[in-house]
């Protein structure tokens, strides 16, 4: 069995060295490669001296990194971390062990669960964390603690077969959800969290980012749940239509006249396009289970594959 460290990296030159000396001392067996973002620190070459298989990667974004990780790696289990030092290695074996055994496809290190709130010291991160995990587990259903850890491992079935659609810091919670709806085994162990050392800086912004990530999980959650989403957007669009019509109709009850033909017009329009959305619901989720049974049958060519190489 083969295990790959992926670490992707922008300006990390200040910490990269030592995430790189962990991994290697938890973990002799791995190939660690650190894709290197575009950095203008001297990462890459720090990076390179310490041991690391280092790659480029132009495209700026965490999510064309991972990408790029995903199709070029060959592995039997991908341990993800960031290169800040903000999750100490420890963890790679607990959830590489969950892989490697097959209870998890993605297992995932929860922060929030352990010292996240302790450690880290930006206000709004902490809030932004706990709304996200919320909304996905309430439209999805799930019970997941930490939607937005950089800590995870995945099974080669999942690094196969992960489309990702992001350019940026939204992939975590792509990959949670993308998980949740192709029932995907998840696993989630309580880790460590300690803030960055100082000198080191986020490159997350707490706005534009957040904002991007729950423009993600509304995306996602079109894309996923098509026949749910676009019956909430029908059923508002029915209750302001009705709200609308009712007057017209008392009056027209009283007086047997419709002096308010506006209104009367604005109700039957915004009926109509309720009712469209409702059925362009219905299509849609057609056409959703129709993909997910190709998904399916893809799945099983790549697992057909890989054992025909073996």
């Amino acid at each position: 069995m083969k295990t790959a460290v992926i670490i992707p990296c922008y300006n990390e030159a200040k910490t990269i060295e030592r995430v790189i000396k962990d991994f290697r001392e938890h973990l002799p067996h791995a190939d660690i490669y650190v894709y290197d973002n575009n950095s203008t620190d001297g990462t890459y070459e720090i990076a390179k001296n310490a041991g690391a298989i280092v790659r480029k990667e132009v495209r700026q974004g965490k999510g064309n990194v991972v990408r790029s990780m995903f199709r070029d790696i060959e592995a039997d289990c991908y341990i993800m971390a960031d290169g800040d030092n903000t999750y100490p290695a420890s963890f790679a074996p607990v959830l590489e062990k969950e892989v490697l055994e097959g209870r998890a496809d993605m297992a995932v290190g929860d922060r929030l669960s352990s010292t996240y709130f302790e450690m880290n010291k930006r206000r709004f991160h902490n809030f932004g964390n706990v709304l996200v995990k919320d909304m996905i587990n309430f439209l999805f259903h799930s019970k997941i603690n930490d939607v937005m850890s950089g800590a995870r491992a995945f099974s080669r079935d999942f690094a196969k077969s992960f489309p990702v659609l992001c350019k940026g810091f939204e992939i975590e919670t792509e990959m949670t959800i993308f998980a949740l709806d192709n029932n995907f085994r998840i696993v989630e162990i309580p880790i460590d969290y300690q803030d960055r050392e100082e000198g080191s800086e986020s490159k997350l912004n707490t706005y534009s980012d957040g904002f991007k990530v729950l423009k993600t999980i509304g995306m996602l959650f079109r894309d996923t749940k098509p026949l749910t989403f676009f019956s909430i957007i029908s059923a508002i669009l029915m209750a302001v239509a009705i709200a609308f019509f009712i007057p017209v109709f008392v009056e027209y009850i009283e007086t047997g006249l419709v002096p308010r033909i506006p209104t009367f017009l604005a109700s039957v329009t915004l009926g109509i396009v309720s009712g469209m959305n409702f059925f362009a619901g219905i299509v849609l989720s057609v056409l959703r289970k129709q993909h997910r049974q190709v998904f399916e049958t893809n799945l099983n060519i790549i697992r057909m594959l890989d054992k025909n190489d073996k």
